[in-house]
């Protein structure tokens, strides 16, 4: 009885005993993947930033979730946001794609390169950016398992191959560009209500666009600088397959061979007959056969009479019919060849517009035509290296900058390769770089429209006009300028591997605000002959001041990144010394900084902070001389020479702080 009593009890305990570790079990299990979690997110955190940022520019010091650009909820990382910041790495394998709770992902204008990783991990992403970089490859179709994906920007990129079918199943996107690559095939059919953006321009996709609902809707923007698309989005005839290559389909089997052989094989394969009855089915076919065969001559010689009485009723009838059956015959291949005349001259008029007219470049609005620009006042601003420059008023107003290209120099560039050349050119977008907005050639006729920048160019700004003289340049001013400068070039470099190619201060004009903006940027690798000889030997001295000692001795051609950063060197000098590039001499390091400072002395008589600026423009010129070493091996990159800039300003500031903090302290003494 006491066993009995007990039982139920022992039970009880015996059940609460394993709930218990059942219970703390879960719960370490619990613990345990969110401590998994958590190291996961910092490891693929730090692996990105070991190979994406080259220049040091995330702050690691203290806890992940408080990292410039990282958000995290709950110590997962839901959004990783850092953009121009030009970390110049590559984004590899193992890194980003690990943050399974990442719901936005932007990287652009970063200056990523290398090819685009597996994103298959990014589980719960809906935003993904990575614009304006140099990723290179093909389409990641690992993009495609993303099911929550609704926003998709690879613009401004170097990718290949084709656009991926499989994007018509992504059914939540609203936010599609691809913009900007070199991809190519042909363009899916995209018809998801949900998308709103939608851009492929400046690639080189092929074939007919699919006429669907919602890339009616885009329209013609949306396909530009693809020359081999055609259909009536893109308002081009596709070439017709002439009838002599439709491929011949062989006529199908009659419907009852298959029969006629069953029935064959089955005959063979029947019992014969039996003799019995078989003279009786003889004479009875015989006697059928005989019937039918009076009856059929009776029928023959009535139809013979009755055919003869409707002769010649037939005879008009017939004529009557052929006559008509040959006009319909006659006015429908009329009407073929006035089809094909007219889509040939649709042709032609199509070929002729796009050899004779304005080719904006992507993503520019059509604001004036070709004619309009023919009939503007022009005025003449100079000759550069590879074409004269002209300001042009146009009947709306407007003002713009026109590079008429020198025929001679761009003699052996085919139409197609200058096209090529200036959609790259065109694509590139920087505050610091004067914009490429259309081109135009025929024949031998090439000009480029650029915005017109009011304030004249950096070399009248240092060196003084006709009309008025110049002022030594304030160390802050040269910082400035020379800090855009290189933001420009590094950008040219590092996002698109390009090179400029003729930097001198005449190309840097001075934008509204006075940023420093560059122009004539990558032109000089389509010219195939020597610039003529000047005229002006000074100008001709200074010229090949500005190039490095390696370009002089090599083909007239040459160019390279290296070559660029030689350039800014005697730029930057001439910038803090005012003088001329050909008067810039070749010195050590201590030996220019004493000549710097014995230059701006001169200058500045007046100037009672050229003792307080001195170790600012010794700094400087430390940068100027460390550009333009002979050797290009020795020479730093852009960036390095942007991230010395910008160092050289966080110093400058950090003591005009110190200084202020010190000021105020005084008084309050």
């Amino acid at each position: 009885m006491l066993l009995r009593c007990n039982l139920p009890i022992s039970g009880f305990l015996l059940f609460c005993f394993f709930f218990t570790i059942v219970a703390s079990s879960s719960s370490s299990l619990n613990r345990t993947k969110h401590v998994f979690h958590y190291h996961r997110d910092v490891s693929a955190l730090l692996r990105f930033k070991s190979k994406a940022d080259l220049w040091n520019k995330i702050n690691t010091s203290s806890h992940f979730c408080q990292w410039w650009g990282v958000t995290c909820y709950g110590n997962r990382v839901v959004r990783l946001v850092i953009e121009d910041l030009y970390l110049g790495g590559r984004l590899v394998p193992d890194s980003v794609n690990k943050l399974d709770q990442l719901r936005v992902l932007s990287l652009k204008n970063t200056s990523l390169t290398g090819p685009l990783p597996d994103f298959s991990g990014l589980v719960n992403l809906k935003s993904l950016f990575l614009d304006h970089n140099s990723f290179s490859g093909s389409f990641p179709f690992s993009v495609l398992a993303l099911h929550r994906l609704r926003t998709l920007d690879f613009s401004f990129n170097n990718l290949t191959g084709p656009i991926p079918p499989g994007l018509v199943l992504s059914d939540r996107l609203i936010y599609l560009r691809l913009d900007s690559n070199r991809f190519n095939g042909a363009v899916p059919a995209l018809n998801q209500s949900s998308l709103h953006t939608f851009n492929v321009s400046v690639n080189n996709l092929t074939g007919s666009v699919p006429v669907t609902t919602v890339l009616l809707r885009f329209g013609i923007s949306s396909f530009l600088k693809n020359p081999n698309l055609c259909g009536e989005i893109v308002h081009k005839e596709c070439n017709p397959r002439p009838k002599f290559f439709t491929p011949v389909t062989a006529a199908p089997p009659p419907k009852m061979v298959l029969g006629q052989i069953a029935q064959i094989g089955g005959a063979r394969l029947s019992r014969p007959n039996q003799n019995k009855h078989s003279r009786f089915f003889v004479i009875l076919g015989f006697i059928s056969g005989a019937f039918i065969l009076f009856i059929s001559v009776a029928c023959l010689i009535g139809a013979v009479k009755r055919r003869r009485s409707k002769n010649e009723k037939q005879k008009g009838k017939e004529s009557t019919a052929v006559v008509s059956f040959d006009a319909a015959e006659t006015a429908e291949v009329a009407a073929a060849i006035e089809q094909e005349s007219e889509i040939e001259e649709k042709v032609k008029k199509l070929q002729a517009t796009k050899s004779g007219s304005l080719v904006f470049c992507a993503g520019e609005a059509h604001v004036y035509t070709m004619d309009q620009l023919m009939t503007a006042s022009a005025e003449l601003l100079g000759r550069g290296t590879v074409g004269t420059t002209y300001k042009a008023l146009l009947d709306s107003r407007l003002i713009v900058t026109v590079k008429r290209l020198d025929a001679i120099r761009l003699a052996g560039v085919g139409r197609d390769k200058f096209e090529r050349h200036m959609e790259s050119v065109g694509a590139l977008g920087h505050p610091n770089l004067v914009p490429l907005r259309a081109y135009f050639q025929a024949k031998e006729e090439r000009l480029l429209i650029y915005d017109y920048l009011p304030n004249g160019s950096l070399s009248s700004l240092v060196h003084g006009t006709k009309s008025s003289r110049a002022t030594p340049l304030h160390w802050t001013s040269c910082l400035k300028i020379a800090e855009d400068v290189a933001q420009g070039l590094s950008y040219i470099h590092q996002a698109w591997q390009l090179v400029h190619g003729n930097l001198k201060s005449s190309n840097v004009l001075l934008g509204p605000d006075f940023e420093a903006c560059i122009a004539d940027y990558c032109l000089v690798a389509l010219a195939t002959n020597p610039p003529l000889t000047s005229n002006d030997g000074q100008e001709d001295a200074d010229a090949a001041a500005y190039k490095a000692p390696e370009a002089r001795h090599k083909s007239l051609n040459y160019q390279s990144v290296k070559a660029d950063v030689y350039s800014f060197g005697i730029l930057l000098l001439e910038l803090l010394t005012g003088k001329q590039p050909s008067k810039i001499p070749v010195l050590p390091l201590d030996e220019m900084i004493e000549w710097v400072r014995k230059v701006r002395e001169e200058g500045e008589k007046k100037n009672g902070n050229w003792r307080e600026d001195r170790d600012k423009f010794g700094m400087l010129t430390e940068v100027a001389v460390a550009c333009s070493l002979t050797s290009p091996e020795q020479r730093p990159t852009m960036w390095q020479v942007l991230k010395m800039l910008q160092e050289i300003k966080e110093a400058a500031v950090m003591e005009e702080c110190e200084l202020v903090m010190d000021s105020s302290n005084s008084e309050s003494s």
